[in-house]
């Protein structure tokens, strides 16, 4: 009960005015954010409107005073709790550092099993060229691999002043052209219920180990590791990562145990199908440069040392990306969301950072 409404009203409004202002914010700018400070100022000035409008009870004496508590309680509540869709605003450069290398440890399973099935296969073609080296003919797919390694290399080492000629940047482009058909083969064979994708990951895993183990045993693997190392470290694992959308699609399409329709479970794994398949076209890029303009090149034009050690150092990098990229975010995000308390815990989570939505979306999870 309120004796002395006027006092009430003069205490209370500054508030009001607040509460109202912030809303007319987010009622004119659908893609408005706040910081955490303003969340948890947003989260105050709703729950002091509430209790005012319960503290005016039934007076009757300003009805126009509780019709405008009633609207600016209610719009509160739908901003916080609102279920429609949030504009998403793409931003590059985060969704390079953050959301691909999540999205990619969000199913590190999947890519353990793609992992698995290349490395069977490689084993394969390797046992496949040790007992009949005949046998790499019908197993590897571009003739200027099917020759003796030996005389490739001398050929390679020997052509000094036709490193820039023709032949090389078409070899590179088929390379290139294969790698990225196996990519996207590889997601979208995952509608097959992830056999296709198993079977693209083992051919192109007997592809790898037939071709490797011929140049070991031809004594050539310096040359097999300044030629393989600068785009293969990249190449190699963006094939993997296409594999590990592979089976994410296969999972949803076979997840019946979920206990979600199966409208719902693509729903659910379309951003990371996305994400992951737009990541792998970004690797894939890459490798075809460094292929093009830097592994096709042998020594004495570039020593093998160079091109090893520079393969070697991308591989460290893919490495520490992959596996620590955005993982501050969700550090600060989880630690914020914690001391916030449950109900602000996913408005906290969106004020950190770990993905881009307004209050109202963060609000709603």
């Amino acid at each position: 009960m309120i004796l002395d409404l006027e006092r009430f009203i003069a205490g209370e409004k500054p508030y009001w005015d607040e509460l109202q202002a912030t809303l007319e914010r987010f009622e004119g700018d659908l893609g408005a954010t706040l910081e955490l400070d303003g969340v948890k100022r947003f989260h105050y000035l709703y729950q002091r409107a509430s209790s005012d409008l319960a503290r005016l009870g039934s007076c009757a004496a300003y009805p126009e005073l509780r019709q405008y508590l009633e609207n600016l309680v209610a719009r509160a509540f739908g901003e916080i709790h609102a279920t429609r869709g949030v504009p998403y605003r793409f931003a590059p450069w985060g969704w390079i550092c953050g959301s691909f290398p999540r999205a990619f440890r969000r199913h590190i399973r999947a890519f353990r099993l793609a992992l698995l099935v290349t490395v069977v296969g490689a084993l394969f073609g390797a046992a496949a060229v040790v007992m009949d080296p005949a046998s790499k003919g019908a197993m590897l797919p571009f003739e200027q691999l099917t020759g003796s390694p030996a005389e490739r290399v001398a050929r390679e080492e020997r052509q000094v002043n036709k490193n820039l000629e023709h032949h090389k940047l078409t070899f590179s482009s088929q390379l290139m052209t294969h790698n990225t058909q196996v990519a996207v083969g590889c997601l979208a064979l995952g509608i097959t219920c992830g056999i296709g994708t198993l079977l693209m990951l083992f051919y192109n895993g007997v592809v790898l180990g037939a071709v490797v183990v011929d140049y070991l045993l031809a004594g050539k693997s310096a040359f097999l590791a300044g030629w393989l190392l600068p785009h293969g470290v990249i190449e190699i694992p963006a094939i993997l990562i296409a594999g590990e959308g592979g089976f994410l699609l296969a999972a949803a399409l076979m997840g019946k145990d979920s206990g979600h329709p199966l409208r719902e479970r693509m729903r659910l794994a379309m951003p990371d199908l996305v994400t992951l398949i737009g990541g792998v076209a970004l690797m894939l890029v890459w490798a075809g440069m460094v292929e093009a303009l830097f592994s096709q090149y042998h020594e004495p034009v570039l020593p093998y040392g160079l091109k090893i050690g520079f393969g070697l150092t991308e591989l460290a990098g893919l490495i520490l990306y992959l596996t620590r990229g955005g993982a501050a975010a969700d550090a600060a995000a989880g630690a914020a969301a914690a001391a916030s308390g449950p109900a602000l815990a996913s408005l906290t989570a969106a004020a950190a950072g770990t993905k881009p939505a307004s209050a109202r979306g963060a609000a709603h999870g």
